[in-house]
C-alpha cells in the first residue's frame, strides 16, 4: 500500500543535505546560565530569559500559591468560564506597567499578533511593514485581508514615501482613502538585536494618518525605565496606538499580550481567534506574570546586570576578531554568513560547554547565518570569562577568526 506521505522523508532528508535542519536540544534542567543540555552541562547564551526569571524565587512562589488556592489548570476559555481573577489582575498590572488604557492577554506573542492584525485590518485597510519583522507578524498580515507594503529594513524616507502615495491615491480597486493605514514594526528585532527608528516612524506616521502597532517582544523587559520598553525608551508615549508584547522572554513565563485602548481589548474579547478558541492560561503562569512585573519595578540591580553584561561581551567578541553585525541589545549575533559554518561552530562550542545555538535559513536570509547568543542578568563573571576563552579558542581552532 502507497504512503501519500512519503515525500515528508525526502523533505527532511532534504534539510539535512542542505545543513539546514535543526535537531531539537533537551533540556534536562532549570532554565539558566548553566544549564543541562543533551546530556551536557553547558553555559548556555541561547535563552530569552534577560532576567533571570525563569528560576527566580518569588516568581516560584506566586506559582505555587496559584496552584494550592486555583488549581492546575483553568478548565475553558475566557469567553465561557476560564476567566479568573489572576487574568483580570494580570492585564491591569499590564497596563498600568506600559502606561496604557487596558491589554488583552493571549496563549503567546505569536497568537497575539496573529489574533490583533487580522482584527484591526481587512479589505479597506493597507498595512506597512519592516522588512525584517518577525515571522508573527507576517503571518497576521497573511490572515487580514489587508493590502500590503514592505519597506527596507529601517528605512524612515522609504516609509514617508509609501505613506505619501497610499494617502494620495487611496486604495487602488477603489480610488477611496484607505479606512486605515497601519505601520508595524518590531521595537527590538530579534535576529539582529537592532532597534527601530520609532520616532521617526512615529512622525511619519502622524504625518499621514496612519497608526502604529509595534511589537515589542525583545524590549518590553530590557529597554526603558525598568524594562517598560521601546516606547519608553524613545519617549514615545501616547504615539504608539497598539503594542504587542511577550511574557515568555524577560518576563520569564509564558504568553504574550496586547496593550491599547478599552475599545481595542473589547473588540479584541470578541474578535480575536486565539484569544477565542483557547484555553486560558494556568493560574500558577499568571499569578508568575503578575510577580514578574513586581519584580522588575523593585530589584534595579537586574537591569543593571544586564546592560553591563552586555557591554563587556560585546566589547571582548569585537576584541576577538568576530563580526557581532549592528546589535544594539543584548541579542548578539555572531555573523558567519554560510550555515554549514555556523552549524559547525556551534557544535564545537556544544563539545567545549557553550550553548550557543545557529540560526540558518528560513529563520534568516541563506547568506545570513549566525550563532545568536543572548546574555542575561544571570550570567556571572566567570561565566562571561569561560565562554569568551571558548569562543576565542574554537573559533582560532575553525579558521574564523585569526588566531
Amino acid at each position: 500500500m502507497s504512503d501519500p506521505l512519503a515525500f515528508l522523508a525526502d523533505e527532511v532528508a532534504a534539510l539535512r543535505a542542505q545543513h539546514l535542519y535543526r535537531p531539537l536540544p533537551e533540556l534536562a534542567s532549570a532554565q539558566g546560565p548553566v544549564c543541562r543540555v543533551d546530556g551536557r552541562e553547558v553555559i548556555s547564551f541561547s535563552s530569552n530569559d534577560y532576567l533571570g526569571f525563569t528560576h527566580h524565587p518569588r516568581l516560584a512562589a506566586a506559582a505555587e500559591r496559584a496552584v494550592r488556592d486555583f488549581g492546575v489548570g483553568s478548565g475553558a476559555v475566557r469567553t465561557i468560564a476560564g476567566t479568573m481573577t489572576l487574568h483580570e489582575q494580570l492585564e491591569r498590572d499590564l497596563a498600568d506597567f506600559k502606561g496604557v488604557a487596558s491589554t488583552l492577554v493571549f496563549q503567546s506573542g505569536y497568537a497575539a499578533n496573529t489574533g490583533v492584525i487580522p482584527v484591526v485590518t481587512g479589505e479597506a485597510d493597507l498595512i506597512v511593514s519592516d522588512a525584517f519583522n518577525h515571522a508573527s507578524i507576517i503571518d497576521g498580515m497573511r490572515l487580514s485581508r489587508a493590502r500590503r507594503e514592505v519597506y527596507p529594513h529601517k528605512d524612515v524616507a522609504a516609509l514617508r514615501s509609501i505613506l505619501a502615495v497610499a494617502v494620495a491615491q487611496g486604495h487602488p480597486d477603489s480610488g477611496e482613502p484607505y479606512r486605515l493605514i497601519l505601520v508595524v514594526t518590531d521595537g527590538v528585532f530579534s535576529m539582529d538585536g537592532d532597534i527601530c527608528p520609532l520616532p521617526g516612524i512615529v512622525a511619519a506616521a502622524e504625518e499621514h494618518g496612519a497608526a502604529v502597532l509595534v511589537d515589542d517582544a525583545h524590549g518590553s523587559g530590557v529597554l526603558g525605565d525598568h524594562g517598560r520598553g521601546t516606547i519608553d525608551h524613545f519617549g514615545v508615549h501616547g504615539r504608539v496606538d497598539i503594542q504587542v508584547g511577550t511574557l515568555s522572554k524577560a518576563v520569564g513565563v509564558l504568553g504574550g499580550y496586547v496593550a491599547g485602548s478599552a475599545a481595542l481589548r473589547e473588540l479584541l474579547t470578541q474578535r480575536a481567534r486565539p484569544f477565542l478558541f483557547s484555553t486560558s492560561h494556568p493560574p500558577a503562569v499568571a499569578a508568575a506574570c503578575s510577580e514578574a512585573l513586581k519584580v522588575m519595578r523593585e530589584e534595579d540591580q537586574l537591569f543593571e546586570r544586564l546592560w553591563a553584561n552586555t557591554r563587556r561581551f560585546k566589547a571582548e567578541l569585537a576584541r576577538l576578531g568576530f563580526d557581532t553585525g549592528v546589535s544594539e541589545t543584548p541579542i548578539t549575533p555572531v555573523m558567519m554568513g554560510d550555515s554549514a559554518a555556523a552549524i559547525d561552530f556551534s557544535a564545537h562550542l556544544f563539545e567545549a560547554g557553550i550553548f550557543a545555538t545557529s540560526v540558518v535559513y528560513p529563520t534568516v536570509a541563506l547568506d545570513g547565518a549566525r550563532l545568536r547568543t543572548i546574555v542575561t542578568a544571570a550570567h556571572t563573571d566567570e561565566h562571561l570569562d569561560r565562554a569568551l576563552e571558548t569562543f576565542a579558542r574554537v573559533g582560532g581552532d575553525l579558521g574564523i577568526i585569526s588566531g
